[in-house]
């Protein structure tokens, strides 16, 4: 009596195929199929995935898969006995997942590996690795993978918030407008107005009985534009280092102090007013 080895050998060859096209056809390893055909089943994945590697290739090659299946059970291999419903039956997600190390402790079906199939041939949907469950719930790869880049979102736009934070609070601050200098109290009694057409420095002095220099009303630059009200108590002196760019104001009438001065002759800068 043949062994199932030699059967699947046999029928494998009678379609002229080699391993390599039954693996591709089948979606199994190669190295299994060669394990079965020399009748070696410890192929170390679960009975589960053996039992059904096995039937499907038995299937392929236009064999009884169910009597392929009793030969193997008939070595002393056990039926799989069903595993009661976990919690992903009742649709919450099983937290036992298997981490990384635990896996490679497990058996697991290869990537290019076909689960158990009926029959039929038709094939049965995969099962996760670690688990002889259908998928109910949400890969937890998946899960964690979006939310290691929602946390990665989350952490960039923090540290452009700081950032924006810092370059806006490092700027130096407009400094405040300078309150307008309080102007001068208007001086009582007669005054003199002096009025820049030109940028000018501008001296007010009193001048005493004896035609000397007296207190100093005033002494200081104009800019141009600027007005300047003097007191004018009594006779006074005016000196301008440009004649030209001072206008004075004396009872109600402006004119220009160079031309007041050009009577004197060309290169006079101080005249005198008498008192009012």
């Amino acid at each position: 009596m043949q062994t199932i080895g030699e059967r699947l050998e046999e029928a494998r060859k009678k379609k002229g195929i080699s391993i390599r096209e039954a693996a591709e056809a089948t979606k199994i390893r190669g190295d299994y199929l060669q394990k079965f055909e020399t009748n070696h089943f410890d192929i170390g994945l679960t009975e589960i995935y053996t039992r059904g590697f096995l039937r499907t290739y038995a299937n392929f090659l236009k064999l009884p898969g169910e009597r392929i299946l009793n030969d193997y059970a008939a070595l002393g291999r056990g039926e799989v006995r069903p595993r009661q419903p976990n919690r992903e039956v009742y649709g919450r997600m099983d937290i036992s997942v298997a981490t990384a190390g635990e896996t490679s402790d497990r058996a697991a079906p290869p990537a290019d590996g076909a689960a158990d199939a009926p029959a039929g041939g038709q094939p049965q949907p995969r099962y996760p690795r670690g688990s002889s469950s259908l998928p109910t719930g949400p890969d937890p790869a998946v899960v964690f993978k979006y939310i290691k880049w929602g946390g990665g979102a989350a952490v960039a736009l923090l540290v452009v918030v700081l950032a924006w934070n810092l370059i806006g609070g490092s700027k130096p601050a407009a400094p405040a407008p300078s309150a307008a200098p309080a102007s001068a109290p208007a001086p009582r009694g007669p005054v003199i107005g002096l009025y820049a057409v030109r940028p000018v420095k501008v001296t007010v002095l009193k001048r005493n009985a004896d035609e000397t220099e007296g207190e100093v009303y005033f002494s200081g630059f104009l800019a141009a534009g600027e007005t300047r009200t003097v007191a004018r108590p009594g006779a006074v002196y005016v000196e301008a280092d440009a004649p030209e760019n001072l206008e004075l104001e004396i009872n109600g009438r402006r004119m220009n102090f160079g031309q007041m001065l050009a009577q004197f002759g060309p290169g006079y800068k101080r005249g005198q007013l008498p008192a009012p």
